[in-house]
């Protein structure tokens, strides 16, 4: 009879961890995603005001696909953000698209480079990825400043690519490549 395979370790840092996100998260998930701020940086998947019903249909599953790395930023027992990565198809399955957020109190601490740091290299491996990128709008230096710090390289701009809040936007192109899955990512 064959073991089942040992389960991967999920990323984790000193004062965070990443875990898949919980019914329980509820409450947390609307306290730090209500937030025009934290909104702004993020595709319309993520509504102002971010009300109990949308916390309802993320955690159940209706707005994210739960069958791919989508983890809560963990802190002091408390869901206070999201990170997740979302793996291409056909000839574009060796990379994949990431994003992330984290509630206002947190910002301005470094933590969100942290994360990043923990978790992009752990996303690359665990899903044999050559490639993994992030889109940024014009308006997010400090989401920009994160994938800089964990040696993401700017690509390039997707000109007029987002029509957000009324106003027409840039979006700023990250990536982290390998050319052998033997690279240290």
């Amino acid at each position: 009879m064959n073991a089942a395979p040992a389960p991967v370790p999920l990323p984790r840092g000193e004062e965070f961890l990443l875990r898949p996100w919980s019914r329980e998260d509820l409450d947390s998930l609307v306290v730090y995603a209500n937030d025009a701020d934290v909104s702004r940086g993020l595709s319309d998947r993520f509504p102002y005001p971010y009300t109990r019903q949308d916390g309802e249909r993320f955690l159940e599953g209706q707005v994210v696909d739960f069958d791919h790395p989508v983890f809560a930023i963990e802190v002091g027992g408390r869901a206070v953000g999201g990170i997740g990565a979302h793996p291409g198809r056909g000839e574009r399955a060796h990379g994949a698209e990431f994003g992330y957020w984290l509630g206002r109190p947190l910002w301005g601490v470094g933590l969100m480079t942290r994360v990043v740091a923990a978790f992009a290299p752990w996303a690359m491996r665990h899903l044999a990825l050559y490639r993994l990128h992030a889109t940024v709008l014009d308006t997010n230096p400090a989401s920009a400043r994160v994938l800089l710090k964990n040696g993401f390289e700017e690509e390039g701009v997707q000109r007029c690519a987002v029509y957000k809040h009324g106003r027409v936007h840039d979006l700023r192109v990250f990536a982290k490549v390998r050319r052998s899955l033997q690279d240290a990512t």
